[in-house]
């Protein structure tokens, strides 16, 4: 195969093998078409490209302006992609094995205190009718389960509408992968509250829709824009600064707060729905002083002084 048609041989075996979401297959592509449009510049294409010729590619990212999030995303297009060709036996030899891995801050997340979730939930429940009784269920699965945004808007409404309501709810996340979620009792009942309600956001001549928070909207369900909007009204409503508060600082919270309380990290992990532990491990810095609060005392060294 030519080295023409590899970009589109990648691009398939990622969507296909590893479920890769639309917007990735979408930047990969934009990546290896720019990869492609600079090494034409040296007269070569992917077959012929050395480490040096990959080495310039980058130092070219960086003369250009670009920040460091997309010379890092490159670089592991970049990466994936030689590997792959490598294996399909294309190339005899993977020209980014020499690359150094960019070194690069990662921010901390925006994450809110207990009381402040506190605040949102009571200014959510404070709201009369069907949109308190909605806003107070998502915010209480978003915070109590650590949902994604995307999965929060895609909850099926079956495991709630049946008796007893499910202890636990299976959640497909990024690349489609399933883990199972414990929903405590605050969120059931704020769920059974809005559920009297939600007929109500069916669309017009619809029998019925298959999802917890639907809309008559195109799309027959909440839209994320639209549960941005939501939470920026009950963070105004709670007297704190909308910009603050997010499905994904709910997220956030969820995750740092199970640590504050001793949770396992490899636990949160895995209810976080993280492939790589490195990405959980980014809220023990966001809970360092309860948890040296913790060794400071609770350790038996640390108690003698």
């Amino acid at each position: 195969m030519s080295g023409s048609n590899w970009t589109e041989a990648f691009l398939e075996m990622m969507a296909a093998e590893r479920a890769a979401a639309r917007h990735t297959l979408t930047a990969y592509g934009r990546d290896l078409e720019d990869l492609a449009t600079f090494l034409h510049t040296r007269h070569i294409d992917f077959a012929r490209a050395e480490p040096q010729d990959l080495e310039a590619y980058l130092g070219d990212l960086a003369r250009r302006g670009l920040s460091a999030g997309t010379a890092a995303r490159r670089r592991s297009a970049l990466r994936q992609f030689y590997r792959f060709v490598l294996e399909e036996g294309w190339r005899g030899d993977d020209p980014t094995r020499r690359l150094d891995a960019p070194r690069r801050g990662r921010p901390l997340p925006k994450v809110l205190e207990r009381g402040e979730v506190d605040a949102l939930i009571a200014a959510a429940a404070a709201r009369d009718g069907p949109g308190g009784a909605r806003m107070g269920a998502l915010i209480e699965l978003a915070y109590g389960g650590g949902l994604r945004i995307s999965e929060l808007i895609s909850l099926p409404v079956a495991p709630f509408a049946r008796t007893p309501a499910a202890r636990a709810i299976v959640v497909r996340g990024k690349g489609g992968k399933e883990r199972l979620i414990p929903v405590n009792a605050r969120a059931h009942e704020a769920v059974a509250a809005y559920l009297p309600y939600r007929p109500g956001y069916i669309a017009s001549g619809a029998k019925s829709s298959p999802w917890l928070f639907p809309s008559r909207g195109r799309s027959g369900r909440l839209t994320e824009r639209r549960v941005a909007q939501l939470l920026d009204a009950a963070a105004r409503d709670a007297g704190l600064d909308p910009s603050r508060v997010s499905p994904h600082v709910l997220r956030h919270a969820f995750a740092t707060h199970l640590l504050e309380g001793g949770a396992d990290l490899r636990i949160v992990q895995t209810l976080l729905g993280h492939a790589d532990i490195a990405t959980t491990q980014i809220y023990t810095h966001l809970a360092q002083d309860h948890l040296r609060e913790v060794v400071e005392t609770r350790h038996p060294l640390a108690r003698r002084r």
